[in-house]
């Protein structure tokens, strides 16, 4: 089996290198190519991947290439986890919306819309590329915003899902919290990408009990200490929501503490710097723990789990992936890309059905959907005024002067990656 993955230049890709060499028995790579523009950064981590590899006994080899058509020729699977223009650009997407007084973010809101128009261009090149040297690959996107990126790869008509460590990382808490094995918990989850609800907690499987109610009532402290939401809010909702509608629903008291503290691209960049020099170390031969303040936790287990199903090696069967709605959100288009729990095999992802939502989510993530389909027309098209009316659909904008300023300084700050601008 060959996996190729694109962005292997990440810092992040010991963790996920990681995972390959503990779940070989679920995904037997027999050759890993790591992709990359970025030589100097792929020579350091890819020389970490092989020793890594070589302490835990996998005996798949690591090659290492800047040649998109050279990496990806004969894969199976094709990982994507760019970010074009790196943490400078992503410091750009978290600052200037703060301007107008509006959450800078790099996966949602004015900053995620910058992130969308600049990736969607590059990763549909690299798909292209992909169904040329092999038609059958699939393609697995972990490259933000998920949704998006996602919805244009299945609408260019690509063998695509997506992923999202959010679901993993509820799963293993919510297991450490009732003191269970992670496979003993099944979430209804549902939503969009970046923007969803855990409305139950089942133990055994999807047809198990919900215990969310008793989650809640023993541990609703911690989980709403974890979400950074007040207990409060988390308790009427009756529900858990993700991380990310924190800047939803506390959109103002989010951006001043944005506007007093460093970015988050500036805290990952100097973590950048501390883990490329630690990879550089040829005695290191394991992944450093500073590599979990990264972001992305759990993302190796669940890519090994969706590769693993998608190749029919086995995996899980059901996961949470970013797929085509097909009416399991009837209010929304069948063409949208939802975030839920499906069955995946060889064929792809199948959506589990779900339970009528309530109008304080549905609401909203109709709204989003509405958003994101002028976001991808705006990434695939260009113009100035698609920019402005994703700006004006956007719930954290949505207003005329907002979208108005937004457009002017999304244009300005991303000039050099927008060949229409």
């Amino acid at each position: 089996m060959k996996l190729a993955v694109v962005g292997g230049g990440s810092t992040y890709t010991p963790e996920l290198i990681d995972g390959f060499a503990r779940l070989r028995d679920s995904l037997p790579i027999e050759e890993l190519v790591l992709v990359d523009p970025a030589a100097d950064r792929l020579e350091l981590v890819g020389g970490l991947a092989r020793r890594i590899f070589a302490k835990q006994g996998h005996p798949g080899r690591i090659i290492t290439t800047s040649d998109v058509d050279a990496g990806v020729a004969d894969a199976d699977a094709v990982l994507l986890q760019l970010r074009v223009g790196g943490q400078a650009a992503r410091k750009q997407d978290e600052t200037w919306p703060l301007e107008c007084g509006c959450v800078g973010q790099e996966t949602t809101g004015a900053g995620g819309l910058a992130k969308a128009l600049r990736t969607v261009p590059v990763v549909l090149d690299i798909a292209e590329r992909v169904r040329r040297t092999n038609p059958n690959a699939w393609i697995i996107d972990f490259t933000n915003p998920v949704g998006i990126v996602t919805r244009a790869l299945l609408q260019a008509g690509h063998k695509a899902v997506g992923l999202c460590n959010v679901a993993i990382g509820f799963q293993r808490k919510f297991a450490r919290l009732l003191d269970v094995a992670p496979g003993e918990v099944h979430l209804d989850h549902v939503g969009l990408n970046h923007l969803t609800w855990e409305t139950g907690v089942r133990l055994g499987g999807p047809g198990g009990d919900d215990i969310l109610p008793r989650l809640l009532a023993e541990h609703g402290d911690a989980v709403a200490a974890d979400l950074r939401m007040p207990r409060g809010l988390v308790d009427r909702l009756g529900v858990v929501p993700s991380y990310y509608l924190r800047y939803f629903y506390q959109h103002d008291a989010v951006v001043e503490e944005l506007r007093t503290k460093p970015s988050r691209a500036a805290e990952v960049a100097e973590m950048e710097r501390e883990l490329l020099a630690m990879y550089g170390d040829p005695t290191l031969d394991e992944k450093p723990e500073l590599l979990a303040k990264r972001g992305g936790a759990f993302y190796s287990e669940a890519a090994v789990d969706l590769a693993a199903s998608l190749l029919g090696n086995g995996g899980s069967p059901c996961q949470v992936v970013n797929t085509v709605n097909n009416g399991t959100l009837p209010f929304l288009p069948d063409d949208a890309v939802i975030e839920v729990q499906a069955t995946v095999d060889g064929k792809g992802a199948k959506p589990l059905s779900v339970p009528k939502l309530d109008p304080l989510f549905a609401g909203l993530i109709a709204n989003v959907t509405g958003y994101e389909d002028l976001a991808l027309q705006a990434a695939l098209h260009g113009g100035r005024d698609r920019v402005f009316k994703a700006l004006l659909a956007h719930p954290l904008v949505g207003q005329y002067t907002y979208a108005e300023q937004l457009t002017d300084r999304l244009i300005a700050h991303n000039r050099e990656h927008l060949a229409w601008a």
